[in-house]
């Protein structure tokens, strides 16, 4: 999880750095590269609950995988239109949700040409601008944290989890703020300026 966190920061920094050099196109897709490598950590922490070798393999597959490791890009835009509940992003994770293909789309657009539709050619510097690419980039850099995580941590959240994995959500949501809270007792997070109960009720 620190390597996967400290590679998405190491991205998203290379990706400012040709972004200020108005390379636009690489600057975007090393951007998305970053959002991936943020996007590894919740599937870690999905693999330390598995609980069967199918689970394992569904975790590996996923971490492998550019669509599962990027669902998450869009939560700053939920969350600044006004979503304020874990309900609220379920729709982040909906089986035939289309941004994560979208945005996996877009990295390969700035990394490639290609001819689309009827013979239109898709050349990087011609369909990458400034403002998506800033938009995605500033994305990348508030998904991957200035934080370390812990063994302790993770052994906290087996702890609570993995009892109710997959379970009744009324059952998750109590485990994860049984979780949180055991986490402030010890000291690795504290309370930010929402409240993380009001959050998962």
């Amino acid at each position: 999880m620190n390597a996967a966190n400290d590679n998405a920061r190491r991205l998203a920094e290379d990706a400012e750095v040709l972004f200020n050099l108005n390379r636009f196109p690489s600057a975007l897709s090393l951007a998305i590269l970053s959002i991936e490598e943020s996007g590894k950590i919740s599937i870690l922490r999905e693999l330390a609950l598995a609980q069967n070798g199918n689970q394992v393999k569904e975790s590996w597959k996923a971490y492998r995988s550019h669509t599962k490791k990027n669902v998450m890009w869009l939560f700053p835009h939920l969350a600044s239109s006004g979503a304020n509940k874990l309900e609220e992003f379920k729709s982040l994770f909906w089986e035939k949700a289309e941004h994560p293909l979208l945005l996996d789309n877009l990295k390969q657009i700035g990394f490639y040409t290609d001819c689309l539709g009827k013979a239109h050619w898709s050349i990087p510097v011609e369909v990458v601008d400034k403002e998506n690419t800033e938009n995605i980039l500033n994305i990348a850099k508030l998904m991957c944290k200035e934080t370390t995580y812990s063994t302790k941590e993770i052994e906290l959240w087996v702890k609570h989890i993995k009892p109710v994995w997959r379970g009744p959500m009324d059952a998750m949501k109590i485990a994860l703020n049984n979780w949180f809270n055991e986490m402030v007792k010890e000291g690795i997070i504290s309370e930010g300026q929402y409240s993380f109960k009001d959050f998962v009720d």
